[in-house]
């Protein structure tokens, strides 16, 4: 099996930043695209960004510019730095990740548990 576990959410006033972390453990022979989704109370979960194997980006309109991913192959980890933030941005970010199973080969999506991320005004 494949865990991934978040850390670094919290409450921070606006303007202020915090660093997400993601660490993806278990039976891994690789990992393709790695990202971090968000959903606010009433809402959808949407996409914030994503990151390839390539380290090609890819970010939302609205965290271009403030966001920035990461990923540290060798560990497995993907970071998600977040910079002036706004209320707007307060939500349960979770952290993505397609993995290749090394007893299978076979591609899974996997998702973390979510860390709170929450900007006051």
């Amino acid at each position: 099996q494949v865990q991934l576990v978040e850390s670094g959410g919290g409450l921070v006033q606006a303007g202020g930043s915090l660093r997400l972390s993601c660490a993806a453990s278990g039976s891994i022979f690789s990992i393709l695209t790695m990202g971090w989704y968000r959903q606010a109370p009433g809402k959808q979960r949407e996409l914030v960004a994503t990151i390839a194997s390539t380290d090609r980006t890819n970010y939302a309109d609205s965290v271009k510019g403030r966001f920035t991913i990461s990923r540290d192959n060798a560990k497995n980890t993907v970071y998600l730095q977040l910079n002036s933030l706004k209320p707007e941005d307060t939500a349960v970010y979770y952290c993505n990740a397609m993995v290749q199973v090394s007893a299978t080969f076979l591609w899974n999506n996997y998702w973390g548990q979510g860390t709170q991320v929450t900007v006051s005004s």
